[in-house]
């Protein structure tokens, strides 16, 4: 039998049963349009860290409190944080080299009116701008307001929005964990990530956010460094002058370092959320062989008629195989046109992007499933017993 009659025969079996051929595919179109949309989730993340890391310069180094090695990831195993001392000690150990930016980071509340809106404080001083990203209107905090824990604040736009929609937020007050402060920057929008909006932030003179919180720590340190010939030498000092203070109990890393392991950490999760979306393929596929087992007992006789009037084995196994293949296919374009719209609905919250490979991927799996599900069920067709089955009630 020809391979274009073997289609026209699946075709006209799988439309006889329409209701029963699209909830086997169902299985399929769910597993595909999840593989589709967990990477394209997990692809939008990671090009949007790491280009955000980037975007901040190729001359910066990044120091954490705590053991890299002993906690798992920068700030774990704690044992001291660092204050502002170990800045201002910092600073004087590379000179004219570089600038130590200090950072602190918590949630705060705010309000204004009768509005209130959680947010992440920043803590930063007049060079923090560096980390911050760009100014769409407004100005810095500048060095006298730092040492002189001045109440001014630069907002995101999530924050203008909820606040002062539509308006100029610029010289407008706003409580901050009940004290008040004057807007005085407004930040461009960035977009959202896994971890929430990235413009959800309001950003303080580093003095000012100690004393509200009641602490001299920082969350962490931010070095520029001027020429981007000596950033190993200027890694190499900073760690010399955090060594006798911290021991063993910091993390310095070069910007490549921690694009380099961004990168990893973001590529394994993309790939375990693509691993826990195919186990929805793999019941698919499943469904797949159950339907083409049943099928298989119901066209017994026609089976067994093919084969009395010369059908080979090759032709009842191609037939089968080639249905199995068309539910699965099917399947898999329905569910890239569902995961890659969903992708793109998506964007308006997460940073989700669409890859070719994740949607060759996803439809080379669905085809896979198919000829590896649906090979059993032939192969029992291929092999009935032409006599018996013509037997078959």
């Amino acid at each position: 039998m020809k391979l274009i009659e073997s289609f026209r025969i699946a075709i006209k079996a799988l439309s006889a049963n329409k209701v029963r051929s699209a909830l086997t595919m169902l299985g399929v179109i769910i597993g595909v349009a999840a593989v589709i949309l967990l990477v394209s989730i997990g692809t939008g993340v990671q090009a949007q860290v790491t280009g955000q890391i980037s975007g901040l310069g190729s001359n910066l180094l990044f120091a954490f409190p705590g053991s890299f090695e002993g906690g798992g990831g920068p700030g774990g195993g704690i044992v001291k944080q660092f204050t502002t001392d170990d800045v201002d000690y910092v600073q004087s150990r590379i000179g004219q080299q570089g600038t130590v930016i200090p950072t602190l980071q918590a949630p705060a509340q705010l309000r204004a009116g009768n509005r209130t809106k959680g947010t992440t404080l920043g803590g930063t001083d007049q060079n923090g701008v560096a980390s911050a990203g760009t100014l769409t209107s407004g100005r810095w905090l500048t060095r006298g307001e730092v040492v002189g824990s001045a109440r001014v604040a630069v907002i995101g736009s999530d924050v203008r929005d909820e606040f002062f929609p539509g308006q100029d937020p610029l010289g407008r007050k706003l409580d901050v964990n009940g004290q008040p402060f004057k807007v005085i920057g407004l930040l461009a929008k960035k977009g959202g990530s896994l971890g929430g909006s990235q413009d959800n932030v309001t950003y303080v003179p580093i003095s000012t956010a100690q004393t509200m919180l009641g602490t001299r720590d920082i969350s962490a340190m931010l070095i520029q460094v001027k020429n981007i010939d000596n950033i190993e030498s200027v890694k190499a000092q900073v760690e010399r002058a955090l060594k006798p203070r911290f021991g063993d109990q910091f993390t310095v890393f070069t910007q490549q370092q921690t694009l380099g392991i961004l990168s990893t950490l973001l590529g394994t999760l993309t790939a375990m959320l693509a691993g826990l979306a195919s186990i929805s393929l793999l019941v698919g596929g499943i469904g797949i062989m159950n339907i083409m087992l049943v099928s298989v007992s119901e066209r017994t006789r026609e089976i067994g008629i093919r084969k009395a009037v010369g059908a080979r084995t090759y032709d009842i196994l191609s037939q089968f195989v080639i249905e199995a293949v068309m539910l699965s296919v099917l399947g898999g374009v329905a569910g890239i046109l569902l995961g890659a719209g969903g992708a793109l609905a998506l964007q308006k919250w997460v940073p989700a992007q669409v890859t070719l490979w994740a949607v060759v991927l996803a439809f080379v799996f669905s085809a896979v499933v198919g000829v590896f599900f649906g090979v059993y069920p032939a192969y029992r067709a291929s092999q009935l017993d032409p006599i018996e089955a013509l037997r078959y009630e």
